[in-house]
């Protein structure tokens, strides 16, 4: 029985026992969750359940890892990581995450971002305040403390903080503003591997503004055209797993380089322009570093791969 302090008050309850029950699979903890033997209050709970101070948490015996020492992270990832801050204080700071670099380790994934950053600064209390997919790059925040993390959780739960992406679409909106609301349900197959689906009756909502900025109709060298092509802004109002690729796929523009959502074929005509990657890049973010604070937007500028295939496209 674990009584939470105001240090861990607003916290999700899977985020804390993650970082709890070190050495413990994450299956198995959100196995627990599951079934109940998880208790706070003397209630069951669900995984995004939040931690209030003053509660009572309930946490039944379960077998840890053997303990081992943590993976050192190489000096080229420490070095790419230092290079990565767009922006610090002395409350969070925001990298430019490079695609293809998990955000926490895990499924075989030693070390992601997270894990290296708190190598390079132990004496940190590092947390992430939202995700990033692997293969998507750009602003990533990440907290030095417990109240800052409450803070920026409650800024992007009430809607006041802006997350804008850019992505390349195959095929074209059907409005040059276009708004998605589906709702969104997460499953997991018996491989492990996370899919989400649009589901409007038993899905959460989910809403995402698609801005085309531009359009094009071009042949690759091999003379094959991989039709209507868009590069748009996109703009997150809630932050669903997977919310951007799936609410793309639903409008039939999916994102380009999607593997698991999108269109195999234009996929295979784009990599004709050196495209060998998810064009999905987190461009900005826009919020308030402290209450009292004045708002702070932090670019990210786009890949030079992801430049190189829209200056092939003409």
């Amino acid at each position: 029985m674990i009584q939470i302090t105001a240090a861990h008050a607003g916290q999700r309850i899977d985020n804390y026992l993650l970082t709890h029950l070190k050495g413990v699979p994450r299956s198995l903890i959100y196995r627990i969750l599951r079934q109940g033997e998880v208790r706070l209050n003397k209630r069951r709970v669900k995984p995004s359940d939040r931690l209030t101070a003053g509660d009572w948490l309930r946490i039944p015996p379960v077998r840890c890892a053997a303990a081992n020492d943590p993976p050192t992270p190489s000096a080229r990832l420490q070095a790419l990581l230092d290079a990565a801050v767009l922006y610090e204080d002395d409350r969070l700071l925001v990298l430019n995450k490079p695609a293809g670099l998990a955000v926490h380790g895990g499924s075989g994934i030693s070390a992601g971002v997270i894990e290296t950053l708190r190598v390079m600064r132990p004496r940190i209390e590092l947390e992430l305040v939202h995700r990033l997919d692997r293969d998507t790059s750009g602003c990533l925040l990440v907290s030095k403390r417990r109240s800052t993390l409450r803070w920026l959780h409650e800024q992007l739960r009430d809607g006041q903080m802006t997350k804008q992406y850019q992505a390349l679409l195959l095929g074209r909106l059907p409005q040059v503003q276009t708004r998605v609301t589906v709702a969104l349900r997460k499953n997991q197959l018996r491989s492990g591997e996370r899919v989400v689906t649009v589901d409007p009756l038993h899905g959460k909502p989910a809403e995402t503004l698609f801005g085309q900025q531009q359009v094009w109709v071009q042949s690759t060298s091999s003379g094959q055209s991989p039709g209507q092509v868009t590069l748009a802004q996109v703009t997150l109002a809630t932050g669903r797993t997977h919310q951007i690729r799936v609410h793309a796929a639903h409008l039939g523009a999916p994102v380009a380089g999607d593997e698991k959502y999108g269109d195999a074929a234009g996929n295979q005509q784009l990599r004709a322009l050196g495209l060998t990657r998810l064009f999905l890049h987190a461009a900005l973010v826009r919020f308030q570093p402290s209450p009292e604070a004045a708002a702070v937007t932090v670019t990210a500028p786009l890949p030079e791969a992801l430049a190189a295939v829209l200056a092939r496209l003409g």
